[in-house]
Formats: structure tokens, sequence, C-alpha cells
């Protein structure tokens, strides 16, 4: 079973490669493949200031590898939470780190000045906010459940959601607001290697740290009592756990606004393909994560002359795939294999 598992990743894994080729060929300025591979392999007798180069180098690639990492740190976040939460309806914005993200990059954008650094900043900032906030909440009862967690994650939300309506009522409706609503909606039309660089420093080692601690994520999911008994501090796990994919979470939306579904969807898509196996069901999800908002971008991009927020794509093929998926496999979305 296991080297069945493998293969199964290995295919996934190519089939994304594939997608990373085809995304490196679409756009507005067209690239052909081998004037793709002439500039990858000849790095050192690149003309930059070339139009191919230009586009290909400052605009494209790093707009591919920011949809990658996003993708990946959304959905093996969601594979974390689910698993984790013992829950297969929950996403990575259960603890309302979205909800924090959107409210600092909307009060960045109402500051005054050019802020377009201090609007990631801020999200950041918030969105780690709204998790520590969730914790204390859940933390005032004598015991931290996960039922009290969900609650405070609820809360949270729902409080940075108001706020975030606060911001929006107060905006400039010429400019800030029109601003606001776009950022949230969601986008890699800013990605720049600067923010690929700050995003991989969160998401690359969060995703290696959750696959290596995969195994005790397997013990927390079947449950606390069970794990408590192998010699494992739940707690402690769980709040480490939950601040690494926190940081994920956070360094994606701060710097490409909401993308919804994808942390939803994707960990049920792995889980039918490979089983609830953290060990390879989590890795796997960060794989088809990666392709799929890949696959979205390149519509986002491409269907019309004017670029679509990723979101609404991303919901309008998540929402009724997740309903066929909740239909077809009813008995099996949480069994393990």
């Amino acid at each position: 079973m296991p080297g069945r598992k493998s293969t199964k990743i290995y295919i996934v894994s190519i089939i994304a490669f594939l997608i990373f080729l085809v995304s490196m060929r679409i756009g507005r300025y067209k690239i052909t493949l081998k004037e793709i591979f002439q500039m990858l392999f000849a790095f050192s007798d690149i003309d930059f200031s070339s139009p191919e180069a230009s586009v290909f180098f400052y605009i494209r690639l790093p707009r591919i590898f920011l949809a990658m990492m996003v993708g990946a740190a959304l959905s093996a976040s969601g594979s974390l939470f689910q698993g984790i939460f013992r829950n297969p309806l929950v996403s990575p914005d259960i603890l309302g780190v979205t909800s924090g993200c959107s409210f600092g990059a909307a009060l960045g954008i109402l500051l005054p000045g050019d802020n377009f650094y201090m609007i990631g900043i801020l999200a950041f900032v918030f969105g780690l906010t709204a998790m520590l906030l969730a914790y204390g909440i859940s933390g005032a009862g004598k015991s931290r459940s996960i039922l009290m967690l969900i609650l405070g994650g609820i809360i949270v939300s729902a409080f940075f959601s108001a706020a975030l309506s606060l911001m929006k009522y107060i905006a400039d409706p010429l400019e800030d607001l029109p601003a606001i609503v776009f950022w949230i909606m969601g986008g890699f039309y800013r990605a720049n290697w600067y923010d690929v660089i700050n995003v991989a420093f969160f998401i690359i080692p969060g995703i290696i740290i959750l696959i290596l601690l995969s195994w005790r994520i397997n013990l927390i999911s079947i449950g606390d009592e069970e794990a408590s008994s192998l010699g494992i501090n739940v707690e402690r796990l769980r709040f480490f756990l939950i601040t690494v994919a926190t940081f994920m979470v956070a360094a994606s939306v701060s710097v490409t606004g909401t993308i919804s579904w994808v942390g939803l969807v994707i960990p049920h898509i792995s889980r039918l393909i490979i089983g609830s196996d953290h060990k390879y069901s989590l890795a796997l999800s960060a794989i088809i994560g990666a392709a799929f908002v890949m696959l979205m971008d390149n519509l986002a991009r491409s269907i019309i002359s004017s670029e679509i927020p990723i979101s609404i794509l991303t919901a309008a093929l998540g929402a009724p795939f997740f309903a066929y998926l909740l239909i077809k496999n009813k008995e099996n979305l949480w069994k393990q294999g």
C-alpha cells in the first residue's frame, strides 16, 4: 500500500510540473517553450532588458512561484486543521486568520501615503493577532477544548469582519473602497520576487515541519485521550501546529488577499485519492493545491482582457465540486486509508 500511495504522489507531481510548464507560456505576451528553455538554461547570456526576459523573469515567473506556494500552503493548512479538529468541514480560516488579514490590509490601504509594503505587513500582523485572540478566548475557561477553540475563532472572525465593514464605511468611495474590495477578492497581480522570498521564508519550512510531524497529526486526529495515552502533550502540540499553519496562511493572505475554498476542498480530493493518513495526504494536498491555484491563476489572467479576481474562480469551481464530493462520497469522506 505505501508503494501505491507513493506512486500516486509521483503521478500527481508530474501533472503539477506539466501545469507549471504550461503556466510559463500563458499570458498576453506570447513566449514559446523554446524561448523559455533558452532563458532558463542560458541564464548567464540573457539580456534582461529584452521584452521576453523582462516579462518572463520579473512578471510571469514570480507570479507562478507565488501561486504554487500559496496553493500548497492553504491546502496543507486545510489538511492539518481538518485533522487536528477532526472535522472535514474545517478550513484554514477557522480561527479568524483571513478576517484578521483582511482588516489589516484595509487599515494599510486607508493609512496616508504610499503604503504598498505596509499593507502586507499589517495584514500579516493582524492575521497572527486573530489566531492569538481565538486561543486566548478558548483559554478563558478551565479547559481549552476543540469546541472552545472553534467558538473563539468564530467570535474573532465576526469581530474583524465588523471592523472591516467599518473600514469600508469610512473609506473614500472613489479610491480606497475599490482598492479594499479588489484586494479582498484576491489575486497575484502584485506578485514580485520580494513577495516570493518573504512568503517562501514561512511556507517552505512550515510545510516541511507539518510533513515531518504528520504521524503526530494522525494521533491527534484519532482523539486527544488516545494521543495523551501515548505520551503526547496534545495541547502543546496542537498549539505548535496551529501556529505553524497560521504563519503560512497569514503570509499567503497578506500578499494575495483572500483565496477561498482551496483549503477546504483540496484536502478532500487528496483523501479520496490516497486516504487520510497525513503522512501521504498532507504532502499530496500541498501538491494538488499548488497545481490547482496555478490553473485558477492561468484562467484569471487569460479568460478575458481584464484580470478576474481569483477568489471568484476558486469559489465558482470549488463550491459545486465540493457539493459533488459530499453527495457521491458521503460514506467515505473521512475514512482512514
